[in-house]
This record gives structure tokens, sequence and C-alpha cells, in this order.
């Protein structure tokens, strides 16, 4: 197993002996010497940032599909959503391109990816020849500085070079207000909203008051939970009369919310969520409870509760409430709000349109598929494998919304029963 400077690679060693070897290293050296290592391996990973960028970089100007299949192609390989992706090919361009100095700076072990890419975000709007002047500012600028201190830099430097570009970029974000979902662990997620500075501001200090206000004769919440429940109060029951019902999709196990189990509810689009919260979500005035099949040896869904043919909206709803979010791998975006499409072309499935051949996809995915070279494949079991131009292949399985449960009479596959000879 090879090492920089004492650190172990990321190749792993034969049966672990050698990650032992520098395990039992690292214990017996001093705090000072722990630190030069720590300092030593942030350094290795900036270089291999900078070789990870040119190599991402080569990848999109080689590709003769459109970005969006090597976009895919790359969040499939690494694991990461098609965003994240998306923004790695623009930094590692922008990067390899346009600042040489920066670049510099990493492959000496000196800047790593996320500092990078703050400053690439930072001069996106500038020219050519002006990215190229603050460029050989920043080298003798950056070293030392926190991320933040990264960004600071780059912008007061951009705004210096072009004052008018300022303005058109400070238009071009007002223009880019956008509210965002961000689904956390544990039943939590968080919502922003990026907007005009004056108007954030002005949002946030009527808030506050009025959480203030609350916390003279509310003590059960801290003043942060209390700012919290009053924005969503605020969002929830609606402006000028306007009243908006929201759907989401919520699973749960019958005894569960019975009370006799503590299962683990399912939200869609966020994850995992505890018992307690998914009964009071069932409670609530304004839910739907629907009563949904389960094969009770997978735990997959089988049927909504309906004996008879399924007409067009029911099979619509079967396979949404089936596949809970989109089937892409490494997508979670709500199944509700995705479109269903064949996996196989409709013309070669003789005009069959069926749940065996039907699953949900978000708007970019259902996109991607149509792409040169992607192919998708439902399998029995609505397992989704998705090969790539390249012929890799990815596959997801859909959760059960339960663990498996065997009688007497229906053992486990491979067991004997009960009554068994």
């Amino acid at each position: 197993m090879s090492s920089v400077d004492g650190i172990p690679s990321q190749r792993p060693a034969p049966d672990g002996q050698a990650a032992s070897m520098d395990l039992l290293l690292l214990n017996k050296m001093t705090r000072a010497e722990l630190l030069s290592k720590v300092v030593s391996a942030e350094a290795e990973r900036s270089r291999l940032d900078a070789l990870k960028l040119r190599g991402v970089a080569l990848l999109a100007d080689s590709s003769a599909g459109s970005i969006r299949s090597v976009i895919g192609e790359l969040a499939f390989a690494l694991s990461m959503t098609k965003s994240s992706a998306g923004k790695l090919i623009t930094v590692a361009r922008d990067v390899t391109r346009r600042l040489p100095g920066v670049l510099g700076l990493m492959e000496a072990g000196k800047l790593d990816y996320g500092k990078a890419a703050q400053v690439s975000s930072a001069l996106s709007w500038l020219s050519d020849d002006m990215v190229g002047a603050v460029d050989a500012i920043l080298v003798e600028r950056l070293v030392g500085k926190d991320p933040r201190g990264v960004r600071r830099c780059a912008n007061k430097l951009a705004a210096q070079v072009d004052p008018e570009g300022l303005e058109r970029r400070a238009a071009q974000k007002r223009a880019a207000r956008r509210v965002t979902l961000t689904h956390q662990d544990a039943g939590s997620a968080r919502l922003s909203v990026e907007g005009p500075a004056e108007k954030c501001a002005a949002a946030y200090t009527r808030i506050d008051r009025l959480a203030r206000k609350l916390s003279v004769s509310d003590r059960s919440r801290t003043l942060e939970q209390l700012r919290a429940d009053v924005m969503m109060d605020l969002c929830l029951s609606g402006t000028d009369g306007i009243q908006e019902r929201a759907e989401i999709f919520v699973y749960i196990d019958y005894l569960t919310l019975a009370g006799v189990r503590e299962d683990p509810g399912f939200l869609a689009g966020h994850g995992p969520i505890p018992a307690a919260t998914a009964r009071d979500i069932a409670a609530g005035s304004h839910s739907v409870l629907r009563r949904l099949i389960t094969d009770p040896a997978t735990g997959q869904p089988t049927d909504l509760g309906r004996s008879r043919y399924r007409p067009n909206k029911a099979l619509d709803e079967f396979v949404r409430v089936r596949d809970q979010e989109c089937r892409a791998p490494g997508c979670t975006r709500p199944a509700q709000v995705c479109q269903l499409d064949h996996t196989e072309d409709w013309a070669a499935k003789e005009g069959e349109t069926n749940e065996n051949n039907l699953a949900s996809l978000c708007q970019d995915d259902h996109k991607l598929k149509d792409e040169p070279g992607w192919r998708y494949a439902l399998g029995g079991d609505a397992t989704l494998t998705v090969t790539t131009p390249t012929g890799d292949r990815y596959s997801t399985k859909l959760e059960p919304l339960h663990e498996p449960r065997y009688t007497d009479e229906q053992p486990p596959p491979g067991s004997v029963g009960k009554h068994a000879a």
C-alpha cells in the first residue's frame, strides 16, 4: 500500500494490514506530528482535486453527446446529484480554462475544490480578460483564507474591475429569486429563500418581531422555535384570502397507525420519519387515508385495494404510490411531482401501458432518458436498470414499505415450515 508523506493512500491494502500499520504509527505520534499529517493530507487532497477537475473538463469536452448526458453519467458514477455534477463540470471548465493561477494553487496543495468553486462562482460574470487580471491578483491573496474569506476577496476584486457588470449581476440575482427545500434527517428539513436583500431582511424582521411578542406569554418554546413556527404559520395560513392545500405522500404501517407498532413512517422525498410524527400527520383534519395492499413476503405494494381493472387515472396513481420517489439513481423528488414514462418505448411494446412498463421520473431524468445511448429497463420486481452511453449499469430497487413477514404456512424462502414433512 502506497502513501504520501506518511498518509495512507486511498488504495486499499490486502487484508487491511498496511492500514493497521499506518494506524499504529498515527497512534504513536505527538499532537504536533498529528497536526502536520492532517495538513499534509489536506494538501494532497487539493492536488487530487486539481487532477479531478482536469479529468472532468476533458470528459465534458470529449463527449459526443449533450452536456445533459455527461452530467447524468458523472452523477451516477460519483453517486452525486445531477445539480452537483453540473456544478462540478462548470467549475472544472472554468478553473482549467480561465483560472490558471487558482489551478496552480490547487496543484501546489494550497487550495481545495470548495474554495476554487467559490472563486469560479464569484467571477463567473466577468469577461475572460477581466478574469485573467483578477486571477493573477488572487494567487497572492487566497492562501490561508477560509471559504468565506475566499469568496469575499473574489467578490471585491470582481466589483472593482467591472462595476457596471456588478449592477447587471445584481439584477440577474434578483431575477433568479427562488425558494429551496432541502431535506435533512430525523423528520426535519430546511426551507430557504433567495431574493432581494432588503426584502429578506424585512421579512426576517417581521418574523422576529412576531416571535418576540409571542415569547412574552409563551415560555414553552425558545425564540428560535417561535421564529420557525411563525414563518410556517405565515406560509401555510394563506394570503389575500387564498387558501392552498399541499399534497404529500406519507406511508405508515396499519399496526403502527393503530399504536401497536413503532415502525418509522416514510415521507416521499424526505425519508424515514418517527412513528409518532407519521401518526400526527395521519390524524390531521385535512389528511386523506388510503388503503395500500402489500405483499407480506416482500413489503412491496401490490394494489390500492381495488379488485376491478384499473382505469388510466387509477394506474397513474398506483405507479406513483408504488414508486414513492423518482426512480432514477440518486434522485429523491416525490413521485407525485414526477412524470410517468414508459421504460421501454411505447411503440416497441405494441401499445402496452401497465405498471410493469411505467416508472416515475422527474423532468430532468425524463429528458436524460431520451438522450442517445441511454437505456432504461424495468424488471418484474420493479427494479429499474439504467444503462449509460459508456455501457455502465446502475440499478434502483423499490424500498419495501415494511420488512418481510412470514407465517408457518408461508415460511421464508429456503426454510422449512412448521407443518412441513
